[in-house]
């Protein structure tokens, strides 16, 4: 089985995040990236494929050549191959289609993808890309075993839980869930060594027309400040006087 694993190359959720130009333009200095959280369960489960059935396992990240620290790490952490598409990933669309041609070259049968990038959280590339590849499509997936090429998943809906049978090949929209956090891998010293020289492929290829354009960024606003009260009786005064909402 041939797997592929759509790495995002994301903000560290401790970096303190900036915007420059008028708020229209991300500020990247002093910000510490990482492989993008929902993908990182879908990279675990890959190896456990890798591990138990034989698969070989590709990564593959769409953007500039800083994203090769992201694609070592998912090397060392035991992947067989990178490929990092050299165009900006402008749009979801952008990047699918770009997603798209490396699958139909590499004829892989499972692509695992997160059900979204915790900087944009747009959601939207592991759908666009089954649709543009024509494979079955699992999102929100939890839980996901193949036999051949039959596969159960099982994926979260509103109210609890859905199992589906599919076959390949098939994209899924991981999450956590897909693998318990403390199966989560840290490279080790020998990992990282490998990886070293493990194949690093740098895909040139003309860019889609971008659909979506970034006019401007905004944070969330502050949090007003708390309240403390002493009394039952204090509480409800603020919450019929001042909050009115008894």
């Amino acid at each position: 089985m041939n797997i592929l694993v759509c790495i995002s190359h994301v903000p560290d959720t401790t970096s303190k995040i900036n915007f420059t130009d008028n708020d229209t333009k991300f500020d990247q200095n002093g910000v510490q990236y990482v492989i993008n959280p929902n993908d990182e369960f879908g990279l675990t489960r890959s190896l456990w494929f890798k591990e138990q059935q034989g698969a070989v396992v590709h990564v593959v990240t769409v953007g500039g050549a800083e994203c090769e620290p992201t694609l070592r790490k998912a090397l060392a952490i035991g992947a067989d191959e990178a490929i990092r598409v050299a165009i900006p990933a402008t749009d979801g669309l952008v990047v699918a289609k770009a997603l798209a041609q490396v699958v139909q070259q590499g004829h892989y049968d499972l692509v695992i993808a997160g059900r979204e990038s915790l900087d944009y959280n747009g959601g939207m590339v592991p759908g666009m890309l089954a649709q543009l590849t024509g494979f079955a499509f699992v999102n929100t997936c939890i839980k996901l075993d193949i036999d051949g090429n039959q596969g159960v998943a099982v994926r979260e809906i509103d109210g609890g839980k859905e199992t589906i049978a599919v076959t390949l090949p098939l994209v899924i929209g991981g999450q956590k869930g897909l693998v318990e956090e403390s199966d989560l891998r840290i490279p080790n010293m020998r990992g990282i060594m490998q990886a070293r020289s493990k194949p690093l492929h740098v895909k040139e290829m003309s860019a889609a027309a971008a659909t979506a354009q970034t006019i401007s960024f905004e944070k969330p606003a502050p949090k007003e400040a708390v309240t403390l009260v002493d009394t039952v009786d204090e509480l409800i005064d603020l919450l019929h006087k001042e909050a009115k909402v008894i």
